[in-house]
């Protein structure tokens, strides 16, 4: 479609929604943004845009009259696909592109997308690093925390863009092609927002819809879902595994991470040279070879970048020692499969503490991953009551429940011995406390280094 001219509505005032405004109006387009909270301000949203912005603002309800004036709606991957205003859309015919779509048809270059439940932001920015020692012209963008819409228009044919891509995102692309995709694992997350375990499976696994035979797809070998998968795909599918040798792909073997290709062994880097912590996260730095090995980068600088490369802010990030106790955000664990990997990364009895916004999440797997690790259970958040439940059916019993992130940190801070390790891995979404994981992050060092 050409966007010069046409008339657009982007859905949603967050960061993606004025990365896609910015991006139409560039192209020629007439933007109209609107947003259904009618507790948001005009002239709030206004100071977002650009002074020359010239895009209409709408609070609240849409008006009807809109179904026939636009040309295109283009979603923010916080609006579910289901939601009236979008339903509407769709029953008149009107193209319905998320922002990822939209970058993807203005931008150029190769692309490589990164999806799965857990694992994405670490290993889309440690492909980022890998493909930025090898070629000057790489962006790191979507999910990330950078709307691809926003470097979009910088590509050119020889760019290389390495995309975070959520489930959200992947419900509205339409022609999206990565050259290289992956998808690093499926676990039960977003069910409030996809309903059923099988359309969140079937949402990720679109990431591939579009590539071709000359593509390749890296998957989890250890993922059965994904393992099955790959059987039926169209582009090549390259496994890796934490488990087992495989015969072709990325795989550990007494703490070494292989790369095999046909006949041929090449040693990629042995653990104990990971500045990343966890089995983990040596599955997403497999991934990330894996991808960048698939893209024609050399091994050398593959070897080089991944033993350089530290861990992404948020996920199991050191932050200090204090009075001999280790400190850890992982904030990013904003689901019980993700707080099961910052608990078993943890090498030091562990006061952890989790609880947040509850997405109907299950929580007893994540509880008997515990064993002799967690000293303490500190809950904070909308689902405090509902894990200790929980954890108390599994047979563990100490728990204490805060009333705020500051506090849980000075509770740990009392019951902790030198030694020990505390950990906020909360296993649950931060929004009704939070803007976001990364804000709760920052706040708990803040709380931290108050100590």
């Amino acid at each position: 479609m050409e966007l010069n001219g046409k008339k657009v509505l982007v859905f949603g005032a967050g960061i993606s929604g004025i990365g896609a405004v910015c991006l139409l109006e560039k192209k020629g387009a007439s933007v109209v943004l609107y947003d259904g909270k009618e507790s948001l301000k005009k002239e709030e949203v206004r100071k977002k845009l650009p002074e020359d912005s010239r895009a209409e603002i709408i609070i609240g309800e849409l008006p009807k009259a809109m179904l026939n004036a636009v040309d295109l709606l283009v979603m923010s991957p916080g609006i579910p696909v289901d939601t009236p205003v979008v339903t509407a859309f769709r029953e008149h015919h009107i193209p319905v592109w998320g922002e990822i779509e939209l970058a993807y048809r203005v931008g150029s270059g190769t692309v490589l997308a990164i999806t799965g439940t857990n694992g994405k932001t670490t290993t889309t920015a440690l492909l980022g690093h890998i493909m930025k020692a090898w070629s000057d012209n790489v962006f790191v963008a979507g999910n990330i925390g950078v709307p691809y819409t926003s470097v979009a228009l910088n590509t050119d044919k020889d760019s290389y863009i390495v995309a975070e891509v959520s489930s959200f995102q992947l419900e509205t692309i339409d022609t999206f092609a990565p050259k290289v995709s992956a998808v690093l694992n499926i676990a039960k997350d977003h069910l409030n927002r996809h309903h059923t375990m099988e359309e969140y499976i079937r949402v990720k696994e679109r990431i591939v819809e579009n590539q071709s035979f000359k593509d390749v797809c890296v998957l989890n070998y250890e993922d059965e879902v994904l393992r099955a998968f790959g059987k039926n795909i169209v582009p090549q599918v390259l496994f890796f595994s934490s488990l087992r040798t495989l015969n072709r792909g990325v795989y550990l073997e007494n703490d070494q991470i292989i790369l095999k290709m046909e006949q041929e062994e090449i040693p990629i880097a042995k653990t104990e040279e990971l500045k990343l912590l966890g089995r983990h996260n040596y599955e997403n730095v497999m991934a990330a070879v894996a991808m960048a090995y698939s893209t024609g980068v050399p091994i050398e600088i593959i070897r080089s970048a991944v033993r350089e490369f530290e861990a992404v802010e948020h996920r199991i990030e050191y932050v200090t020692e204090k009075n001999g106790v280790a400190y850890y955000n992982d904030s990013k664990a904003t689901n019980p499969e993700a707080a099961i990997q910052g608990i078993q990364a943890m090498n030091r009895p562990t006061l952890l503490i989790g609880g947040g916004y509850d997405k109907g999440a299950d929580y007893d797997e994540w509880l008997w991953t515990f064993e002799n690790k967690v000293r303490y259970l500190v809950l904070i958040g909308q689902t405090r009551e509902k894990i200790a439940k929980a954890a108390h059916e599994c047979g563990f019993e100490s728990i204490i429940l805060a009333d705020s992130l500051k506090e849980a940190v000075s509770v740990c801070a009392v019951k902790a011995h030198p030694g020990d390790a505390v950990l906020l891995s909360p296993a649950c979404a931060s929004w009704g406390q939070f803007d976001n994981y990364e804000q709760r992050g920052k706040l708990f060092k803040e709380f931290v280094h108050s100590l």
